[in-house]
């Protein structure tokens, strides 16, 4: 018997079939948390994140129009749900989330590695949002610049801009580093 594909449960879903939202939930979630992870810095940001993406779903499942793959639109989902938490969120309160973070890593037996991740991560941080985002898409979930264009609601070009843009600044970061070191 051959698993039904997610617009098959989609379909069913916004009808108000449980089983079918239930098979939705747990074939993605993961997908949901994972990105959240990844767009949020800190687990348990990306579990309430997630639990509310879930909780609020089955009220969007009947926007999506099958325009695009179930998992781009979900992703398009996630990321705006991401966006308004980091809104939410006060700046101090993300600082102290990471700076717990950063402790760990200063203390992990590969120090040079562990430096380049806490340095990366830190530059990171000081891009905007459109630029993070559009980088935990492409590098962190590996999606192509027009996938990651048509969750950001953006074009191809713009993603590959953005990108450019990305390893622009992170070289001028290390520079500047560099020449104050």
């Amino acid at each position: 018997m051959t698993e039904p594909s997610d617009d098959t449960l989609v379909s069913r879903a916004a009808a108000g079939d449980r089983r079918a939202f239930a098979e939705l939930l747990e074939r993605h979630y993961d997908r949901i948390y994972r990105l959240g992870m990844r767009l949020l810095g800190d687990a348990d940001a990306a579990a309430d994140l997630a639990q509310d993406v879930c909780v609020g779903l089955p009220g969007k499942l009947v926007s999506f129009r099958g325009d695009s793959r179930f998992t781009t639109w979900l992703y398009r989902v996630v990321v705006n749900a991401a966006r308004d938490a980091m809104r939410r969120a006060a700046t101090r309160r993300r600082m102290e989330n990471h700076y717990g973070e950063v402790e760990a890593m200063q203390r992990a037996p590969d120090a040079a590695r562990q430096r380049e991740a806490i340095w990366l991560r830190n530059s990171l941080a000081r891009l905007s949002e459109d630029l993070r985002t559009t980088v935990v898409l492409v590098v962190g979930e590996g999606l192509g610049h027009a996938e990651a264009g048509r969750v950001l609601g953006v074009a191809e070009s713009t993603v590959s801009w953005r990108m450019g843009e990305v390893r622009k600044r992170l070289r001028a970061l290390a520079v500047d580093e560099e020449t104050q070191s």
